[in-house]
Formats: C-alpha cells, structure tokens, sequence
C-alpha cells in the first residue's frame, strides 16, 4: 500500500478499535459488578450486557446507507458521539434500567459498516483486501487485550470508571476521524465493502451464506451467555476475585492463539477449510457440554475455557473469509453486511436469553443452552458445500472497455483462474472471483485496459 493508504487504514483500525476496546473490557467484570445495581437480576443483567448488540446489528446497514448519502465521517463522528452519550448514562446510573439505556444508546452509534466503507474510499481496489485486513487484525487485537485489561482497569477506577473511560475513547475516535483520517477525495459505493439494498435478497436466499450468519450469530450468543456465568465460576471455583481475573485470561488466550494460528494455515493454504471448521464447531460444542457436567472443577474449567477460546479464535478468522468465498462477486459487502448484523443479534440473543435462563436453571442451565446452540451449529457445519477457495478481486475498466459488458464478461471468464466475474459499468470495474494460485492479473487488466 501507499503511504496514503496506509495512514488511512492504520487511522480507521484505530478509531475501530478504541470504540471496541471499551466495549469489550467490560464482557468479563460487568456480571459482578450489575449485581449490586438497583432492580438488578440475572435476566436484567443479561439484558444489559447483549442490549447493544441490538441497536448495533439494526442500524449497522442503516448507517452504511446513509453514510453514502451525507458524508461518511459526519456519521462516523455521530455516531461516536452516541456512544459517548451512552457510556455517560450508563456510568452514571445506579439502576439497570439506566444502564440498560446507555447500553441501547452505545449499540446506537453503529459506525462499523461506515468506517470499513470509508477504508474502500480511501484505499485502491488491488491494496482494499489488505487493508481490511488491518482493520480485521485490530478488531482481534482489542478484543484479547479487553479480555485481559478490563479486570485490571476495573481493580483501579471501577466499571463505572470503564464506562466513563469509554467516553474518552469515543472523544480519541473523534478526534482521529477529524485529524488523522484523510478525507476522501469522492463517496462512492463499494459492492465489495458495503451492502447494497438491491442484493439483499439475493444475499438472503443463498443457503450457504446462511448457514454461516448462523455461525457467527450462534458464537456471540455463546461468547455473551458464557460470560454471564465464567466471571463468577473463576471467582468461586478458583478463588480468583475479579480484579485479579487477567491472570487466568492472559495465558488462556495466549495459547488459543498459538492454536488458532497453525489451523488458520491448514485450513487456508493447504484447502482443508471445512475440516478445520467443523472441527472447530465441535470443539465450542465439546467446551460447552463439559462445562455443563463439571464447571465446578478447576482442571475442567481451565481446559475448557481454553478449548472454547482457541475455536473461538478460529471462526473469528475463519467465517469472514468463507463469507468472501462464498458470496457472488458482487455482493461481498452484502453478505458481509447481514453477517456483521446477524452477530450483534448474536450478542443481543445471548444476553438476554441466557440471563434468562440463567435466572430460572442457574449457571448449569446457560451451559445446556450454549451446548444445545453449538451442536445445532455442528449440524449444520456437517452438512456445508466444500469452500471454493476464490477470491474477490477488482479490476478497473478503463475508458472505452465497458461498452459491451456481456462481451468484456465473457472474456474475462475465459482468463486463467477466473471463475466468475461481473461488470458494473456506472463503477467502470469489473468484480471478479479467481483462484489465487491460476490467476493472471495482467490478462485480466489488459482485457480492462487497465494495464
């Protein structure tokens, strides 16, 4: 990439993640902390953890849309002030319904679908995978340094102090935006970044695609319900207060990489996707039953927690990049579009379900529904095509190759390791899925007259 491009990406990964670093540092100390709040119950809580996810995932593609209309760091910095907004009452209630609020009005400021769409407008289509790839990187990179900080932050300032935390953050991700993004010379719409409202029905109707929004759905929910229960499993099986829960975190979550790494490789470069996906899925199953039988157990607990963590990891780095296998070539922000929703959905179903649950069987009943959710997950990961390792690629079309579209398509099937591709003039860029290892990108751009 440039040197513009790489400002670009590396700013927005930053005004991605100081938004999610926040959020995420209070999965594992807000059970213990919403106890104490008034009207407080396990329902209740469960509700305030996962009631962002609902704003988020409703207003995610709304916001996309709109950011084509009025300007993509307008919403951005609207956004951001929304959270902000909701950190403070969220903060500064002492009731769960007050945080409940400020949880909806966090999930309100839904700036994702924005901020990858302005990563599109500031990035050239040949180095737009790689930076996604960034932000990718630095939405995993905040969520394992959350997972471990929040515990510590709490010990100094408190939850309430996290929230108030989270509106400085919200204020650095203004002040990137305004700064240290570069303004994008045009607002354009990008098929391969952004939903596109005339495909979604396309998007919804491909059982494939499907089957993995029900994955990610399926593993927030999980992720959400677990913490509800772990927090104070570490608490009462290990003696580990929750100031001091890093400890047990930081080495669980250091080895899941170490797993996730190596089975990333497998099932990438050597084509063995679906085998380490479906083993993944029934590792999350395997992690949630043995939970279930015996979470009261130190040596269970731990193993499980690392099982469940390095799976997790897995379909983190996994389901985005069977989405881009699977979905037309045209439609790949789409698809990934109803996948960011249907896994804030995820967060919301797991909050609120497994609090209830949680209320009426205790900790074993919210391992039996996390169970139950990953082997109905198992059943259908058995039962999905082969990946087929392409890619999306975009080549422009220069002035004058477009006039025949059909024709300029037909030819560029024709190209080796082409497997599909799709011209849409107004972009004057033509949407390609190729296989990496046959693809001839200079046949493809000399037939756009690109080269």
């Amino acid at each position: 990439m440039q040197k513009q491009e790489l400002r670009a990406a590396g700013s927005l990964a930053a005004v991605f993640s100081v938004r999610l670093l926040g959020l995420f540092m209070i999965y594992p100390v807000f059970a213990a902390y919403a106890r104490n709040l008034s009207g407080a119950n396990p329902y209740l809580i469960g509700e305030a953890l996962g009631i962002y996810g609902l704003s988020q995932g409703l207003l995610q593609i709304p916001f996309g849309l709109l950011s084509d209309r009025i300007g993509r760091k307008v919403m951005i910095v609207c956004g951001l002030i929304l959270f902000a907004i909701g950190s403070a009452v969220a903060a500064h209630s002492g009731s769960i319904g007050g945080v409940i609020l400020g949880r909806a009005l966090q999930g309100g400021g839904a700036v994702g679908s924005v901020i990858l769409a302005l990563v599109a407008d500031l990035t050239a289509e040949e180095n737009r995978t790689k930076a996604m790839a960034l932000v990718g990187i630095s939405i995993g990179a905040s969520f394992m340094l959350a997972l471990v900080a929040g515990p510590i932050v709490a010990s100094f300032i408190g939850v309430s102090g996290i929230f108030w935390l989270m509106v400085v953050l919200a204020v650095v991700g203004i002040a990137l935006t305004q700064w240290a993004v570069p303004n994008p010379p045009r607002v354009r719409v990008h098929r391969d970044a952004e939903a596109v409202p005339a495909l979604m029905g396309a998007v919804l109707r491909d059982r494939e695609l499907l089957r993995l929004d029900f994955g990610i759905f399926a593993l927030h929910a999980m992720l959400t319900a677990s913490f509800l229960v772990v927090p104070g499993l570490l608490r009462e099986t290990l003696g580990v207060a929750s100031r001091d829960q890093w400890i047990v975190y930081l080495p669980v979550l250091l080895v899941s990489v170490a797993v996730m790494l190596p089975a990333i490789i497998v099932a990438e470069k050597y084509r063995r996707m679906k085998g380490v996906f479906v083993g993944a899925v029934a590792a999350l199953a395997v992690s949630q039953s043995i939970l279930y039988f015996a979470a009261d157990n130190v040596f269970v607990l731990l193993v499980a927690m690392v099982v469940f963590f390095s799976a997790f990891n897995v379909m983190e780095a996994s389901l985005p990049s069977l989405i881009t296998k699977t979905a037309p070539a045209d439609a790949k922000g789409t698809a990934m579009g109803v996948y960011s929703s249907l896994q804030f959905l995820g967060i919301f179903i797991g909050g609120i379900v497994g609090g209830a649950v949680q209320q009426q069987l205790g900790s074993s009943g919210v391992f039996a529904l996390t169970a139950a959710l990953a082997l109905v997950w198992l059943l259908a990961a058995a039962s999905m095509a082969q990946p087929s390792y392409l890619t999306t690629r975009l080549v422009p079309i220069a002035d004058g190759h477009g006039g025949d579209a059909e024709r300029l398509a037909a030819q560029l099937r024709q190209v080796p390791g082409v497997a599909e591709a799709v011209i849409v003039a107004d972009e004057k860029l033509a949407y390609l899925k190729v296989d990496s290892k046959l693809y001839d990108a200079a046949q493809a751009a000399s037939l756009a007259g690109a080269a």
